[in-house]
């Protein structure tokens, strides 16, 4: 299936099978940060704003990982606890 997206100011042709809401919703991001950094930065050449743009994207995906991660540690943790007070509470039952 093919999707036709613009981004700053320009039309792609995406092909996937992704569904097209979702491609078009993707797109409209890019193009978002796009023209944010653009604004930021007072830069024209699509180029730089696109890397930049790629960067800020990447940094906002990297800060979520780390904080899932940071989650699912802390989880962990409260289980383990969790687990040694029950496994203390039958022992002392027994």
């Amino acid at each position: 299936m093919s999707v036709k997206v613009k981004i700053y100011d320009h039309t792609y042709s995406i092909e996937g099978d992704l569904d097209p809401t979702y491609v078009e919703e993707l797109a409209q991001y890019v193009d978002n940060k796009m023209r944010e950094i653009a604004r930021g930065t007072g830069l024209v050449d699509s180029v730089k704003v696109a890397v930049l743009a790629a960067l800020s994207i990447t940094d906002e995906l990297q800060t979520l990982r780390r904080s899932r991660g940071e989650n699912r540690e802390d989880l962990r943790e409260r289980a383990e606890q969790c687990l040694k007070q029950v496994e203390r509470a039958l022992q002392q039952s027994a």
